[in-house]
């Protein structure tokens, strides 16, 4: 008799339960051994913030101050120090600071290799041969050789102690996918993995056309060893990002930061109008020049504009010293001089992304401030602003979920001892962003592996998936004063944001953000309804500051914070853009 046939859920069940079934439900990830390191690590730093107090406001050589300075010095020497120098020698060497998250990422990068090994199992020429799935699933050394791979995976998934919407969760989704596949059975008790849907819920492909179309998704990803996303996206991009070439402009270099200027390319006929762009301290600059296809620069480009845009490189240890008067200001005021001493006349508008905007328009304001007051009109006239939030609350501006967090668990002291000499770097702001995206690594894993029944739609997220995981480090006392006095104080709002001038009336005086209003200033908002860093209660520049009467425009999108990624969603904005910024 043959040998009966193996089923997926039999494979499948070789792990039993792990974290990575995610039984409890939790869209937010979590890892006991991590929050209980957290909770120590706090306490400890904490303990020493009050010894520090106390040998500093002590009188000196009381017994008080002597047993404190004891204390200080051992906890020092055996506890923090050690703690911050792994930590800061992990930042320098661009590794991940947090070794739970670090030995999560050693186990998604060993769950890919085995997809990929298993994959190969049943793949000839590149191409899935099922006579070779029926022989693994079929004869007695197939069988051996999958509870082989079952058992590996079993492993991985049972170190893997996080739990929620995880990445492992997702490349387990792929696993089932791949074994419903080679064994050509499904699943008995599970919806089948990337079955596309009808509208009202039922399959949309017969179990054949499933298993067509997974053949080819699973080639898709053998060929570009692609199961580890982070690893394709490095290779694909080859490391960098960016399509429209630019230069950078003489004398424009301040602390780490410096002005771009992207010519127009040739056969297109130049428009007279400069175009400031401001991205956030937190991305790297090519969130807006991706890919061909997938670029704001581009198709500005494209209509004649002259774009310049600020690149606040790679801060180091000095920069860290600064805060937002020299982010919000002085690189601004640098930045415009230049652009405006290049083109005398010439009329200048600004492009904003998210944090960019967010402290590109105090200085607009405090701008206008300076201006009015020396009888000047205001040089920037427009301002486009993309996901910007300026409203930080409780209630209607949606930031209510990031500002508890913060509340709970940031701590500048530990911060500053942490990364003081390092700054932050991009995971420690991922964190705080998965936690307002529950599930996001799920999400977007998934989404590129069911993109990935084509092989051109793979190449077209690398771009995207690199720059998210190659962010740039922010400043520790911007950081610091970004989360107080926006998040927290919501100053902002409050009119109680201060910036420096050269105009000792207004030096070091709260920005009168109606400024913005006297001046003539336009302001064009576009916000997505499904933008949970942004939420579209916290994007209101144009309804509480743009000009009186017509000019200002909100347009609301049934779309996330990175819209720009999508070519249709970026079409239908350059389009909005361009009329907006084209109106007398």
């Amino acid at each position: 008799m043959p040998e009966q046939r193996l089923n997926p859920d039999e494979l499948l069940n070789i792990a039993s339960l792990t974290p990575v079934d995610n039984q409890a439900g939790p869209s937010a990830m979590r890892n006991w051994r991590k929050m209980m390191a957290g909770w120590y690590m706090n306490n400890v730093f904490r303990q020493q913030e009050l010894l520090d107090y106390l040998c500093r406001y002590s009188p000196i050589f009381s017994p008080l101050s002597i047993a404190a300075s004891w204390q200080r010095n051992m906890l020092q020497t055996f506890v923090t120090e050690p703690i911050k120098k792994n930590v800061q020698l992990a930042v320098r060497l661009r590794q991940e600071p947090d070794i739970f998250r670090d030995s999560d990422n050693d186990i998604y990068k060993n769950y890919a290799y085995l997809l990929q090994h298993l994959c190969e199992q049943v793949i000839t020429d590149d191409c899935f041969d099922c006579e070779k799935a029926r022989q693994l699933s079929n004869t007695s050394q197939g069988k051996q050789v999958l509870h082989f791979f079952c058992n590996e995976f079993s492993r991985l998934e049972k170190a893997h102690i996080s739990t929620g919407l995880t990445r492992l969760q997702a490349m387990k989704d792929l696993l089932a996918c791949l074994l419903v596949v080679i064994t050509e059975t499904p699943l008995k008790n599970a919806p089948l993995p990337f079955m596309r849907k009808n509208q009202d819920g039922s399959d949309m492909l017969t179990l054949e056309e499933y298993l067509a179309e997974n053949r080819q998704r699973l080639e898709n990803l053998y060929r570009a060893e692609a199961f580890d996303v982070n690893y394709y996206a490095q290779k694909e991009t080859r490391g960098r990002l960016g399509c429209s070439p630019y230069e950078i402009v003489p004398d424009s270099q301040i602390h780490s930061a410096s002005l771009r200027y992207y010519p127009v390319p040739a056969g297109v006929k130049p428009f007279d109008h400069i175009l400031y762009l401001s991205t956030p301290l937190i991305n790297k600059p090519e969130i807006l020049d991706l890919a061909y296809g997938k670029s704001v620069v581009e198709g500005l480009l494209r209509e004649g504009y002259r774009i310049y845009m600020v690149d606040y490189g790679h801060p180091t240890k000095e920069d860290g010293r600064l805060g937002l008067d020299f982010f919000a200001k002085t690189v601004h005021d640098h930045c415009l001089d230049l652009i405006t001493g290049l083109h005398p006349g010439s009329p200048v508008s600004a492009v904003c992304y998210c944090m960019g905007g967010s402290l590109l328009l105090p200085y607009l304001a405090r701008r206008a401030e300076e201006r009015l007051s020396a009888g000047l009109p205001m040089d920037v006239q427009k301002v486009c602003l993309m996901a910007v939030p300026v409203k930080f609350d409780d209630s209607e501006s949606g930031q209510g979920p990031m500002r508890a967090y913060i509340r709970k668990n940031y701590n500048a002291y530990i911060m500053e001892q942490l990364f003081g000499s390092v700054n932050i770097p991009a995971q420690v702001i991922d964190q705080g962003i998965m936690e307002i995206q529950p599930g996001v690594q799920y999400s977007v894993l998934m989404g590129f592996y069911e993109r990935a029944s084509q092989a051109d739609a793979m190449k077209e997220a690398a771009p995207f998936l690199f720059w998210l995981t190659h962010g740039t480090r922010f400043p520790v006392r911007s950081h610091y004063e970004w989360l107080s006095r926006f998040f927290l104080d919501n100053e902002l709002m409050e009119g109680e944001f201060c910036l420096p001038s050269l105009n000792p009336d207004l030096d070091g005086k709260p920005v009168k953000m109606n400024a913005l209003q006297k001046a003539g200033v336009a302001i064009f908002d576009y916000r997505g309804t499904r933008d949970p860093i942004a939420p579209p209660g916290s994007c209101v520049a144009s309804e509480v500051w743009g000009k009186v009467g017509a000019g200002n425009q909100t347009l609301e999108k049934d779309i996330g914070h990175i819209f720009v990624v999508s070519k249709k969603l970026l079409t239908e904005f350059l389009c909005s853009i361009n009329d907006f910024l084209r109106q007398p």
